[in-house]
């Protein structure tokens, strides 16, 4: 339907409500249409692997770790970074009130008082005035509405944002406490490395007094002594990093005052159920806030067009004046205008606005469509990795338990003389480093299964949403 062509000076017959009432109505149809969203590739129909157990909301309460949901609540409550992105969420909200006020008549009061000197020709003395001015603005084409809901959706794109950095928040504090328990438990296992490797080096030495070993066996165990020392230092220097990392999450200073010793890393969860892998990721915060933005920049565009049609404004002035202070209310007047600007030229620029705002609407487009694609990613990536690393910490349970049957016939021999010490040493070696990899390996399981978490999490609540709630009802 194309729009009518209304002359001004039709439009000025008649009563201003008439005509008011009639181009709201005709120029209605000619308001910019809101686009359909759709993805510019066919969504997945399921992933390749599903669990049966419902993943809750809070998901790190799934690992039934009370130390941990302390630990999240009060991260929640006093981390720095998450309170700046929670007033970015006031401050949108700010800006939807300021937008939301172009819609009232805008009133302005005002008074003007001054005392001029007598010159020649001019009667000087004192000149008071006291107006009252409104201004409103007809949002004919709906220019006025679109930026309000441009701003609306923006505000809804900075609540997920808040919720996303909630959840990426409450992910780093679990990555970080399971870092710290498998950390502390390679510590317990290198002290009880280093004791055992004392011990054998105990036994060289009385082999060799009695002159049934060489000297470079004791050497040699000398030196796996000093590396496994060195690998303690290590993962001491693992331990007090994480724990002021921690605290710096807490919003404390990095003291490193989190203890973790006596902790062991939890048992994995039962796999959550995925579902329908699009309506899955639909919950997902910043899936949501790319769609809000998307839908922020499609009414950005359709303010730009409507920008380009005559705008319809009213004033109204009430003035009280007078010479002097005394008689100000004795004159009054009241004046009432009312104009159509219609742009002629511009230089192009109005054209350009809705070219860059159309450029903009594109790139929102394809943001939001690589936001849904990434979490599909996230989440088919977890699940395969969560499946092979369950199949990867099999094979190293199984290769310990063949390098302890090893060590065992290895040192038989080397006491009848008939082998090397060589031999048990880098069996040894070899049975000690794989101890540490399977504690890794098993931190990784958890680390894999918190990122599933995380691409699989539709937000939660936390007490300044509530309070936020509460402010609004």
């Amino acid at each position: 339907m194309k729009c009518p062509q209304i002359k001004i000076s039709t439009f000025l017959k008649g009563t201003v409500f008439f005509s008011l009432f009639t181009v709201f109505f005709v120029f209605q149809s000619c308001s910019p249409k809101v686009a359909k969203v759709d993805l510019p590739y066919d969504s997945l129909e399921s992933f390749t692997v599903s669990g049966d157990s419902l993943q809750p909301d809070r998901w790190w309460t799934a690992f039934n770790d009370d130390t941990l949901n302390i630990l999240i609540d009060s991260a929640l409550e006093d981390n720095l970074s998450l309170k700046t992105v929670w007033y970015q969420l006031i401050e949108s909200r700010a800006s939807v009130a300021v937008v939301n006020a172009g819609v009232l008549p805008q009133i302005d009061l005002q008074l003007r008082s001054g005392i001029s000197r007598p010159e020649p020709d001019f009667v000087g003395g004192e000149n008071t005035q006291l107006s009252l001015g409104a201004n409103y603005e007809l949002d004919l084409w709906g220019r006025i509405r679109y930026s309000i809901h441009a701003e609306e959706y923006r505000f809804k794109a900075s609540y997920y944002d808040y919720k996303t950095a909630a959840i990426t928040l409450s992910s780093q504090i679990t990555l970080n406490w399971f870092r710290l328990k498998a950390w502390n438990q390679q510590y317990k296992l290198i002290k009880n490395q280093i004791a055992t490797n004392e011990k054998v080096l105990a036994l060289i030495r009385a082999r060799f007094a009695s002159g049934q070993v060489k000297g470079v066996d004791i050497l040699r165990q000398k030196q796996l002594i000093e590396s496994t020392k060195a690998q303690k230092v290590f993962i001491e220097t693992q331990i007090y990093t994480l724990q002021n990392q921690l605290s710096v999450l807490l919003g404390q200073p990095p003291e490193g005052t989190v203890d973790s010793i006596s902790s062991s890393l939890p048992e994995l969860p039962e796999l959550p159920s995925t579902g329908v892998p699009l309506k899955l990721v639909n919950r997902r915060p910043d899936v949501q806030s790319a769609y809000f933005n998307l839908q922020a920049s499609d009414r950005d565009l359709a303010a730009a067009i409507s920008n380009k049609y005559p705008r319809l404004q009213f004033s109204l002035t009430a003035a009280i004046r007078s010479n002097t202070f005394e008689n100000l209310f004795q004159n009054q007047a009241v004046a009432v205008t009312g104009s159509l600007l219609a742009p002629l030229f511009y230089g192009g620029r109005l054209q350009a606005e809705v070219d860059r705002n159309e450029a903009v609407r594109q790139q929102q487009v394809n943001n939001y469509a690589n936001v849904v694609l990434t979490a599909f990613q996230e989440i088919e990536n977890s699940l395969i990795r969560e499946q092979k690393q369950i199949e990867n910490i099999s094979l190293i349970e199984n290769q310990i338990d063949l390098l302890q049957k090893t060590i065992g016939q290895l040192r038989y021999e080397y006491l009848n003389g008939s082998l090397p010490y060589l031999d048990v040493l880098v069996a040894i070696n070899q049975e000690q480093q794989l101890r540490r990899d399977l504690i890794n390996a098993k931190l990784q399981l958890l680390e894999i299964r918190v990122g599933l978490y995380r691409a699989l999490a539709g937000g939660f609540e936390t007490d300044r949403e509530s309070e936020l709630e509460e402010e609004q009802l």
